[in-house]
């Protein structure tokens, strides 16, 4: 008599099984068709260190754009960035400098939704009720709503070198269309982090809006051979880590600092192979490294001791030596120059290292020239 029951137990389950996968492969969208190649902004994209000993006036060009860009193979994702990469351009300029920000809003069609974001810490942030620039024309548009329910309505920029309210951001909020300018004086040498500072803040920077900005003091930085710009950055995305197709934004992932993934340059690998960093044996490396959103990073290269590391963007106080790991903290910059005397594949990676092995926090370093035996060497 059990056999009947049994039987159709075994059918409830198998129905089950199948309307949960059925389910399942509902509710995974399938990767999108990318809008730019590589989001990841390379190492050595980079300005060269400045020559001139006057000061100038410096224009600076960004605009904003949402992109579709692949986040680990198989995975996509919205980012939104300055100039299209993750990081934003690296800016260079010189203390005394005049600094022209020129923010344009470009917005090609909106590609994904994002979820609602609006809290009540951020509706009452300072920054949301500035309107520097009258009416928002574009406010009754459809596109311009449509652009507001996924939370970036506006961009901006608030630069950590400016000296003056929000940074640049009360100047700044850029809706769809428009361009807007502001000017500052670059009084303090440092290497500063700029963002997005538009509601929701935490949203726009999460999803790639970060760079950092470099004011050389006024007798420049001594020489090295090699120059190098890194970001940390973390990504929450919907789907679990490693889950393939199109991975939504994740407001409730943000909010409880739980993301998927630990990144540098914006993407899982952006900083390996034919993107790697290179030098040859002992020559001086300086990296220009910041933390874009809202977790620390440990700053480590396995196999490598950092000679000279200048902590908290303080690019002119005299710089700890012999360092091994370093904490960066959200907002954050530092900068260090190192050598490597053996050949071979060095690590960049985040310390905490389950970020680096599982999450994607690591990069290589790729250093040529000839074996160094009194250095290294396998014993028999």
């Amino acid at each position: 008599m059990k056999k009947p029951w049994i039987l159709i137990g075994i059918i409830v389950l198998i129905a089950g099984a199948g309307i949960a996968y059925k389910t399942m492969r509902q509710t995974t969208p399938p990767a999108k068709q990318v809008t730019v190649k590589d989001i990841g902004k390379r190492a050595d994209d980079l300005p060269p260190p400045i020559e001139r000993r006057e000061n100038q006036k410096v224009v600076v060009e960004l605009e904003t754009k949402e992109v579709i860009a692949e986040l680990a193979p198989g995975v996509t994702y919205e980012y939104w960035t300055y100039n299209g990469t993750v990081p934003g351009p690296f800016i260079r300029v010189k203390e005394g400098d005049t600094v022209e920000i020129r923010l344009r809003h470009l917005h090609e069609g909106h590609q994904g939704a994002a979820e609602s974001n609006h809290s009540f810490a951020i509706d009452t942030f300072p920054i949301k009720a500035v309107n520097a620039h009258g009416p928002d024309e574009a406010a009754d548009s459809h596109e311009a709503e449509e652009h507001k329910k996924a939370g970036h309505a506006k961009h901006s920029i608030d630069l950590h070198a400016v000296e003056g309210p929000g940074g640049g951001a009360v100047l700044t909020q850029t809706a769809p269309g428009e361009t807007h300018a502001f000017q500052f004086k670059a009084l303090r040498p440092g290497l500063y982090v700029y963002h997005c500072a538009s509601p929701h803040i935490p949203t726009h920077v999460a999803n790639g809006m970060f760079g950092l900005i470099l004011v050389e003091p006024k007798e420049g930085l001594a020489r090295v051979d090699r120059e190098y710009y890194v970001m940390q950055c973390e990504l929450y995305t919907k789907g679990k880590l490693g889950e393939k197709g199109h991975q939504e934004f994740s407001l409730e992932k943000l909010q409880a600092e739980r993301p998927e993934y630990f990144v540098f340059n914006g993407r899982v690998g952006a900083l390996t192979g034919d993107h790697a960093l290179k030098a040859k044996v002992g020559e001086t490396i300086r990296i220009f490294f910041g933390v874009g959103p809202h977790i620390a990073a440990n700053f480590h290269v396995i196999g490598g001791v950092l000679d000279k590391l200048y902590p908290e963007g303080d690019i002119v106080s005299p710089p700890h030596r012999n360092v091994q790991t370093t904490i960066v903290p959200p907002g954050g910059a530092m900068m260090t120059e190192f050598k490597l005397e053996v050949p071979g594949k060095y690590l960049l990676v985040d310390h905490s290292l389950s970020r680096a092995i599982d999450k994607g926090a690591l990069g290589e370093i790729i250093v040529e020239g000839p074996d160094q035996p009194e250095i290294f060497k396998k014993v028999e």
